[in-house]
């Protein structure tokens, strides 16, 4: 059974630094790519930030880790200029991350994902290549239809609470459902048909 030990103070602070350890694990793998010229794209949790904060600063959502998208063959070259940085590899079941420190948790991680190749055997279709790309002051993300197809094509839990956000906000809406194979279309319309699942 958990304790409550945290209060006050001392728990805001932790909540506060949790958050903001994401954050500084975003800005300083954006700053080695960059510096390095290597192409890349953040996906996951940051990029739905980053769209649904344009609509509505209020439905931002926060975000445990840091997903990249890179192209294979600049996989070996991620890895070189991130660990002279500071970082360590680890590949798990496949999936290739970088942490800040050797013990760390997968939570605490950069996740690598390969343009081109299927996350899990069930994926309906392989991840987008990083072009054509959204530009912010910080960092390069995918443009919204891709990552819309990346969160169809994962459909876990999260991504679906991601989706449901887009959909509240009127980010995506019934139109939307014929862009994507039918499939996915499929995935998209349930999600259309009963948000509240």
């Amino acid at each position: 059974m958990i304790e409550f030990r945290y209060t006050g103070d001392a728990l805001w602070a932790r909540m506060e630094r949790a958050v903001q350890r994401v954050e500084e694990r975003l800005t300083k793998t954006v700053k080695i790519l960059e510096d390095a010229n290597i192409p890349y794209a953040v996906v996951g949790g940051f990029a739905v930030r980053a769209w649904v904060a344009q609509v509505d600063e209020a439905a931002v959502r926060t975000t445990r880790d840091v997903d990249i998208l890179v192209r294979p063959e600049d996989l070996d070259a991620v890895i070189a200029a991130m660990t002279s940085n500071g970082f360590y590899h680890r590949q798990t079941a496949g999936l290739d991350m970088l942490l800040e420190d050797p013990d760390a948790s997968a939570r605490d991680a950069v996740h690598l994902m390969l343009c081109g190749e299927m996350v899990r055997a069930d994926d309906i279709e392989p991840n987008p290549d990083i072009e054509p790309q959204q530009r912010t002051n910080d960092f390069r993300t995918l443009r919204l239809e891709a990552l819309v197809r990346m969160k169809l094509n994962s459909h876990r839990r999260k991504d679906q609470v991601h989706l449901l956000d887009m959909i509240s906000l009127g980010i995506i809406d019934q139109t939307w459902v014929a862009r994507f194979p039918t499939a996915l279309g499929n995935r998209l319309q349930a999600l259309l048909d009963d948000p509240n699942g």
